[in-house]
C-alpha cells in the first residue's frame, strides 16, 4: 500500500545519554520487553531506541511518531502479528533511496505511520485505553482515605487525603507540584522527590550539596523550591500528558506559570480579581457575564445555547462536550453541521451563517463523546458560564438526571464512586465499543 502523497518529516533517533540508558518516557519507566516486528530481537522498554535502531538498520523499517504511541509494547506486538499474516508492503509506505541512480544501488525503506487507517485506529485505541487506566488510577487516589505521608520539609504527618499534604507544602513551604486533581501516581511522585532530597539534591537545578542545611539555604535563596520542568522523569505524574498527545506539562507550565519570587513578606491584601472574559464561539468578541455572551451569540450569529439546552434536554456535562466540540470544529475550519472543510476560520463562520447551519447539530453521538470532556482551549471561560443546575423552565429540578459535582474532601466515598464523571465516561466508552 504505497502512500505517494504523504509528506514524510525528517526521521532521527534521540542521542543516548552517557550512561547508555534512554530518557524516561511520559508513560513512566517499566520493565516490559519490546519485541522486534520481524525477528526474536528484544530489549527492555527503557532501551526502545536500541530496537528502533535495529529496525532501521536490519529491517529498513521506521515507525513514525514513536513518542506519541501510548503503549509501545502492545503496538509492537500487534504489528508483529499482522506482518506474519501479510507482507509489510501491504501496510507501509515505501521510500526508495537513490531513486535516480543505478538499480543495484537503490534500496527500499518502509514507513509505518498513521496515514494507514489501521495504524491510526490502533494508536487511538491504545491512547484511549491508557487514558482510561490513568483516570481510574486518579479517581482511586481521590477516593483513597488511607493516604499517609510525612512532609519532606518539616516532618509533619498527614493522613486522609493527599490534598492535605500537597496544600500544606504549597501553603507553608511555598513548594507546589500542582493541584491534586492534576496529579496521578501521587505516592510514587512524592517518593521520587524524597529520594532526591535524601541524596542532598536540589529539586530544581538538581545539583548535589554537602549537607541538608546548605541544600535548604540554596533552594530558598535561589527560589528553587519547585521541580525542574525540563526533567521528563516527572511527566508521567501529570494527567495532561495522557490527555493531549504531543503536549507535555512543561509546555502547559510555560504558558500559564510565572517565576516564583522568594519574598517572605509578600502581602496579598492588595490582590484584585480580574473579571473572567468569555469568548464567543464564532468570533473574537468577549463578554464578562453569562447573559452578555449568550445575548451576543444569539443576536450576532443566531446561536441560541439556551434553546439547544432546552430542546435537547442537555445536562451540564453534555453542554460542556457540545461547546468543546463546536470549538474544535471551528478551530479546525470545519462546519460542525455538515462537516465541510474550509481554508480559514473566517470562511467557516461565513458558511455556517450563510447556509443556516448555526443551529444545525450533527447526531448527538458525534459530539457526546468522552474526548470532548476536555477543553479545546485551556482557558475557555465560556465553560464556566454554563448552567450547572438541571432546573427546567418552571424551576423544578429533574432529580433523575442530576449529575452531582462532589468535592474532593467529602466523606461519602460510596456516592462518589457511583456518580463520578469518570464512571460515566468509562460506561460510554464501553457501550460505544
Amino acid at each position: 500500500l504505497l502512500c505517494q502523497d504523504s509528506i514524510l518529516e525528517p526521521l532521527c533517533f534521540p542521542e543516548q545519554p552517557a550512561d547508555g540508558t534512554s530518557a524516561p518516557s511520559p508513560q513512566g519507566p517499566g520493565s516490559e520487553l519490546l519485541v522486534c516486528l520481524f525477528c526474536p530481537e528484544s530489549v527492555p522498554l527503557l532501551q526502545k531506541d536500541l530496537l528502533l535502531k535495529h529496525l532501521l538498520l536490519e529491517h529498513k523499517l521506521v515507525i513514525a511518531d514513536v513518542k506519541l504511541i501510548a503503549d509501545l509494547p502492545k503496538y509492537m506486538l500487534y504489528w508483529r502479528g499482522r506482518f506474519l499474516e501479510q507482507p509489510v508492503t501491504d501496510f507501509c509506505s515505501v521510500i526508495k533511496t537513490n531513486s535516480t541512480g543505478p538499480v543495484e544501488k537503490q534500496e527500499d525503506y518502509f514507513l509505518l505511520c498513521d496515514v494507514l487507517p489501521e495504524d491510526r485506529i490502533l494508536r487511538e485505541r491504545l491512547q484511549q485505553k491508557r487514558l482510561e487506566e490513568v483516570l481510574e488510577q486518579q479517581q482511586a487516589e481521590r477516593d483513597d482515605s488511607s493516604f499517609h505521608h510525612v512532609c519532606m520539609f518539616c516532618s509533619d504527618e498527614f493522613t486522609g487525603n493527599r490534598s492535605s499534604l500537597l496544600n500544606h507544602m504549597a501553603r507553608e513551604h511555598s513548594f507546589s507540584i500542582g493541584l491534586p486533581d492534576n496529579i496521578v501516581y501521587c505516592k510514587q511522585f512524592l517518593e521520587t522527590l524524597q529520594n532526591k532530597l535524601d541524596n542532598l539534591q536540589c529539586l530544581y537545578c538538581e545539583k548535589t550539596f554537602r549537607d541538608k542545611t546548605t541544600l535548604k539555604d540554596h533552594m530558598r535563596k535561589k527560589a528553587h523550591r519547585r521541580i525542574n520542568a525540563s526533567n521528563h522523569e516527572y511527566d508521567r505524574f501529570y494527567v495532561i500528558n495522557y490527555l493531549e498527545l504531543g503536549k507535555t506539562w512543561e509546555e502547559v507550565q510555560s504558558e500559564d506559570d510565572r517565576e516564583l519570587v522568594d519574598d517572605e513578606d509578600d502581602d496579598w491584601s492588595d490582590w484584585q480579581a480580574h473579571p473572567v472574559s468569555a469568548v464567543c464561539l464564532f468570533c473574537d468578541h468577549q463578554s464578562e457575564t453569562m447573559d452578555q455572551i449568550y445575548t451576543h451569540m444569539k443576536e450576532a450569529h443566531g446561536f441560541d445555547l439556551h434553546k439547544l439546552r432546552t430542546e435537547l434536554n442537555l445536562r451540564f456535562y453534555q453542554q460542556v462536550k457540545l461547546v468543546n466540540f463546536i470549538r474544535r470544529q471551528i478551530h479546525q475550519s470545519r462546519c460542525y453541521g455538515c462537516q465541510e472543510k474550509f481554508e480559514s476560520r473566517e470562511d467557516t463562520v461565513r458558511h455556517i451563517v450563510a447556509d443556516g447551519h448555526v443551529m444545525k447539530l450533527p447526531d448527538v453521538s458525534t459530539w457526546n463523546q468522552p474526548q470532548y470532556y476536555f477543553p479545546t482551549y485551556e482557558n475557555d471561560a465560556l465553560l464556566c458560564t454554563l448552567s450547572d443546575s438541571d432546573e427546567d423552565e418552571g424551576g423544578q429540578v429533574n432529580h433523575s438526571e442530576d449529575v452531582p459535582v462532589i468535592a474532593e474532601d467529602i466523606s461519602n466515598l460510596r456516592a462518589l464512586k457511583q456518580t463520578s464523571v469518570l464512571n460515566q465516561l468509562l460506561k460510554n466508552r464501553s457501550s460505544s465499543s
